[in-house]
C-alpha cells in the first residue's frame, strides 16, 4: 500500500505532531544508550587528543566528525595506538547513528499502526 493511500484525509499536521511526539518519546527511552555513546565518543576523541597533542575542541571536533562522518582528513592521528582508537570511534558512531535511524523508522511505524488503528474503528 503507497503511503498517500495509507495516509488519505490524514492532515500532514496530525502525522508530522504524531511522529515527533511518538520520536520523544524514544528518545526518552534510549537517552541513556545515546548519552553514554555520546560521553565515551568524547572521552576518546580527548584520549586521542592529548596523546597526539591536539587541543580538547580539536579532540572533541575530530571525535565527533570521525564518528559520524569518518573523518574529512584534516586531523588524523599518528600512532598506532590513537589510530585502534580512531576505528573504536568510527564503530561507535555506527552504532549511534543506526540507533537514530532505527528510532525514525519505529516511530513511523508507530504512526503508521496508530492511524491504521483509529482507522479500522
Amino acid at each position: 500500500m503507497e503511503f498517500e493511500e495509507e495516509f488519505k484525509g490524514v492532515s500532514s499536521r496530525i502525522l508530522r505532531r504524531a511522529f515527533f511526539s511518538a520520536m520523544r518519546d524514544g528518545i526518552r527511552v534510549l537517552w541513556p544508550i545515546f548519552s553514554g555513546l555520546l560521553i565515551f565518543i568524547a572521552g576518546l576523541g580527548v584520549l586521542i587528543g592529548r596523546l597526539e597533542g591536539w587541543s580538547i575542541l580539536d579532540s572533541l571536533y575530530f571525535a565527533f566528525v570521525t564518528g559520524l562522518t569518518i573523518g574529512y582528513g584534516d586531523f588524523s592521528p599518528h600512532f598506532a595506538s590513537t589510530r585502534l582508537l580512531a576505528v573504536l570511534i568510527g564503530l561507535l558512531g555506527v552504532l549511534l547513528t543506526g540507533l537514530v535511524a532505527a528510532l525514525g523508522v519505529s516511530s513511523l511505524n508507530f504512526v503508521r499502526d496508530s492511524l491504521a488503528s483509529r482507522a479500522k474503528r
